[in-house]
Formats: structure tokens, C-alpha cells, sequence
């Protein structure tokens, strides 16, 4: 588990996850974007 300081710190370092069932045939890779681990959710 990682422990930060500030909430600054956690800025910019959403995981990313591959997605086997989508990357199936296909060149390039598909990642999927963890925004629920955003330390202010998945505000657009």
C-alpha cells in the first residue's frame, strides 16, 4: 500500500489495465483507465 502526503501527490498515476477480451486480433493495445482510484472520482 502506498501512503502520500498530500493529495497533490496522487495527481497523474490512474492505473491503466489491459483488456484481453478487447485486444483480441487487433495491433494495437487496449487499455482501460481506473477512474474510480482518482482521488476526485470521474468528474468530466
Amino acid at each position: 500500500m502506498q501512503v502520500y502526503d498530500s493529495i497533490l501527490d496522487t495527481i497523474g498515476n490512474t492505473p491503466l489495465v489491459r483488456v484481453p477480451k478487447l485486444n483480441r486480433g487487433l495491433k494495437p493495445t487496449i487499455l482501460a483507465k481506473i477512474e474510480y482510484l482518482n482521488p476526485g472520482g470521474s468528474v468530466k
